[in-house]
């Protein structure tokens, strides 16, 4: 079942799709393009109202953009100029929703030859594909046993394995782990990941947790009112934002107060009430300005005497977390946030130095 990995499998140009119409209309799209290569996988990533959802229904057939082009392979299934649209049933997608939308009358079985025997397939062939693809996922002990049967983790494989039965050369998942508990969600992120690479599939995934986009794409389209913020690997989005927005939705993130004093190319002095410190500009602050400066918590380096480009702050508290303290450090008198920082121990109460890394400091 692995595919050639040398054309697009889906590709978008400036898409654009409205809501409502004339004077009332409101805009939700506005001129997306992104493809999907052969064996890739690709996460719409976004908070809620940014579009993503929106245009995985649009590459479905099941929202009508007003302008662009959406290209499966080679075949055009929605071109604006020439109002052309690709009804959904004749697009050959697999889909695999929120809800997973069982037939809760129906068996395993049967939920996942419900495709094949609308395409009209011969009783013997529905049966091979539905066994080995069955068997792929785990599930073939399970072929008899109805929705309510099964658990949150299998429904969600049979779900899953409908939409690959017929071998689809597009998998659209809207957000697939979302009805899962946190323990499970973890399991089926591994078991996700390592099917969409055993099988070569091709997938468009939806999702508002970073953490599920990095585990399970190959590339992050970070959605941002209905624009693309930024797009790159999972490392790249994480440790090299080109904006803001891009740098508070991909990790958990100290703000720190700041006037910048000087800046030399993309070096910059800053001035954190009283102390000085050196961070990286990822913009375009000068000298006087009160930028937007931010560094990831795991970063933030703890230390009991005084070293280079760090604070000293007391301690409020440590929370454990099971595998390492999550430490906040604020002065009691003081109305600022505060600074976050991880320890592998707990810490005796007191002053300690917050190192921050001149690189790792970003200054926007």
């Amino acid at each position: 079942m692995k595919r050639d990995l040398t054309m697009n499998e889906l590709t978008v140009n400036d898409l654009h799709l409205d809501y409502g119409t004339g004077a009332t209309a409101n805009p939700i799209l506005k001129g997306v393009s992104m493809h999907l290569q052969k064996g890739e996988v690709v996460a719409l990533l976004g908070p809620s109202g940014s579009g993503k959802t929106t245009l995985l229904r649009a590459v479905a057939g099941l929202e009508s953009p007003k302008q662009g082009t959406i290209a499966i392979g080679d075949r055009t299934v929605y071109d604006g100029a020439r109002n052309f649209e690709l009804a959904a049933e004749h697009r050959n997608l697999g889909l695999v929703f929120q809800s997973y939308a069982l037939w809760p009358h129906k068996t395993v079985f049967d939920n996942v030859a419900y495709g094949l025997k609308l395409r009209k397939m011969g009783a013997a062939e529905i049966k091979d594909k539905v066994a080995d693809v069955l068997k792929n996922l785990g599930l073939g002990h399970l072929a008899e046993r109805y929705p309510h049967q099964l658990s949150g983790g299998q429904q969600q494989r049979v779900a899953i394995a409908r939409a690959l039965v017929y071998n689809p050369p597009v998998i659209l998942l809207d957000e697939p782990l979302s009805n899962l508990d946190a323990k499970l969600r973890e399991e089926a992120r591994a078991f996700l990941r390592e099917l969409i690479v055993r099988l070569g599939l091709s997938a468009l995934m939806v999702t508002h947790d970073q953490a599920e986009a990095m585990a399970i794409s190959d590339r992050i389209l970070l959605l941002n009112n209905g624009k693309i913020e930024q797009q790159g690997t999972p490392q790249s989005m994480y440790e090299t934002p080109e904006t803001l927005f891009t740098a508070e939705f991909m990790g958990s993130n100290n703000k720190l107060p700041t006037k910048v004093v000087a800046r030399d190319g993309n070096h910059v002095q800053l001035d954190v009430n009283g102390a000085r410190l050196t961070g990286t500009a990822r913009g375009a602050s000068q000298a006087g300005a009160e930028p937007t400066t931010i560094i990831r918590v795991e970063e933030v380096k703890i230390s009991a005497t005084a070293v280079d480009n760090a604070i000293d702050m007391p301690l409020l508290t440590c929370m454990y977390l099971g595998d390492r303290f999550e430490c906040l450090f604020k002065s009691p008198d003081s109305s600022a946030a505060g600074l976050r920082a991880y320890s592998k121990y707990k810490l005796e109460p007191g002053r300690y130095w917050l190192q921050m890394p001149a690189d790792k400091l970003w200054v926007f």
